[in-house]
């Protein structure tokens, strides 16, 4: 199993470990309530840098990517990012990434732990057109996700860098916490604001020491893996392997805002078929409207007791106090309102579609 260059502070910090996307990951340290709240209202560090890094240069990059990924890669500039799928020659998604864009011909593609060997294979196997410069530089980067309202304070301590300029998924380059050439991104998964930090892993024990010192009087704690999941649930966020695999729909998973078909990206004539024309199924949100929690896999049924579809990610959100999930339903129910049920072990739970995200600021 593998190991971030932090895994020996979350030992010290007595986290619960667990096997995550092939890395032991920490999936909590106190309780995932406390740490989901903490997130929300104040600011919280997750290591996430199991994430994979990989960098894509030269004057070939922009077509490459251009073929490879479902949104408009030539609307970027240096400074910003862009959310994206990779779709396959199916009509599937092989995952999705956050690409940013560094400098004129220089891409950072951010892809999912448990995809890193599947997507080197694959970008590798679609640059043998274009023949950019390419290189996997997943194990020697570690990334800190620090999110939360606070965050933005906190992390301003470290630099000089003014952060109150970075727009939502912006991002710079600069000396932070004493370190020099540190990626700072205003990207995040958990709906509560913050920035995600890049840096070598030689200096990433140093770079959470002064994150933890500069948010010390904030609030902040160490956040595991299983708060990051009810976060980004409760803004339906999409996570790959549950929402989103290689035979689901990207514009049933509701990716059709960050997909461009006229970008002639690969299998573009299908998928933007399916983006005029809609899909069978459609995934929507959904709230329980008596006890219960949905889990991932349970299976969803109409009023006439027929199955429908399945839950792809359940919990009993933190912040809502009610059991919510996301799952695949026949698009004449995927109105909000609808009434569906869901299967939970042998009862069968009455729910509602609700519009997405389940949370939202007040």
């Amino acid at each position: 199993m593998k190991k971030t260059a932090l895994n020996p502070t979350h030992h010290a910090l007595g986290a619960k470990m667990v096997e995550f996307g092939g890395f032991e990951m920490p999936v909590s340290y106190s309780s995932i309530k406390e740490e989901h709240h903490c997130v929300r209202k104040q600011v919280g560090v997750f290591d996430v840098s199991h994430m994979g890094e990989f960098f894509v240069e030269g004057p070939q990059a922009l077509a490459l990517l251009q073929h490879a990924c479902s949104n408009d890669i030539s609307k970027l500039v240096p400074g910003k990012a862009q959310y994206n799928y990779f779709p396959n020659k199916t009509g599937g998604v092989v995952d999705d990434l956050i690409v940013y864009q560094l400098a004129e011909e220089r891409y950072l593609l951010v892809v999912n732990a448990s995809n890193i060997e599947k997507d080197w294979a694959w970008i590798a196997s679609l640059n043998e057109e274009y023949q950019a410069t390419i290189s996997n530089a997943s194990a020697e980067y570690s990334l800190l996700a620090v999110q939360g309202p606070k965050a933005i304070e906190a992390m301003q301590r470290l630099t000089d860098f003014d952060l109150s300029l970075l727009p939502f998924y912006a991002h710079t380059t600069t000396t932070f916490a004493g370190l020099n050439d540190i990626l700072v991104a205003t990207t995040g998964y958990t709906g509560a604001g913050g920035v995600e930090i890049y840096c070598k892993n030689e200096v990433a024990a140093e770079l959470w020491e002064a994150v933890f010192e500069a948010g010390k009087d904030l609030g902040i704690q160490p956040i595991g893996l299983a708060a990051r999941d009810t976060l980004r649930l409760e803004m339906g966020y999409c996570l790959y392997g549950n929402e989103i695999d290689d035979n689901t729909s990207p514009i049933a998973a509701g990716l059709g805002w960050v997909t461009r078909p006229n970008t002639n990206f690969l299998n573009a004539a299908q998928i933007g078929e399916e983006k005029r024309s809609g899909t069978a199924q459609k995934l929507v949100g959904f709230e329980l409207t008596e006890r219960g929690i949905p889990r991932s896999g349970h299976t969803i049924v109409d009023t006439a007791g027929e199955t429908i579809g399945r839950v792809t990610s359940g919990t009993q959100s933190p912040s809502l106090g009610k059991a919510i999930g996301l799952g695949y339903v026949p698009t004449a129910l995927a109105e909000v309102g609808s009434s569906i049920l869901i299967q939970i072990r042998n009862k069968t739970i009455p729910a509602k579609v609700v519009a997405l995200p389940f949370y939202k600021e007040a």
